[in-house]
């Protein structure tokens, strides 16, 4: 009984290991991926809502809005 506890004490520790703390309790780096991506994602929001508005305000017939050429193409996501 005494074997079968410890190695599932074992088991337990090697399946859920204790978290370290950071030494200097900074937030962890941001991969340079993940940060390309909320990039990207953010120029893309940023254009779509400028067309959005844009189109919005021609449908409502104020002629204040200004249609600017994009940048860059807007990509799709799966």
């Amino acid at each position: 009984m005494k074997r079968q506890s410890a190695v599932m004490r074992e088991l337990s520790r090697w399946a859920f290991p204790d978290p370290e703390e950071p030494v200097d309790e900074q937030p962890a780096p941001i991969s340079p991926v993940v940060l390309q991506r909320c990039l990207e994602f953010a120029a893309t929001e940023t254009a779509a809502l400028h067309q959005a508005r844009a189109e919005r305000a021609l449908r409502s017939g104020s002629g204040g809005a200004v249609l600017l050429p994009q940048s860059a193409p807007l990509r799709y996501s799966a």
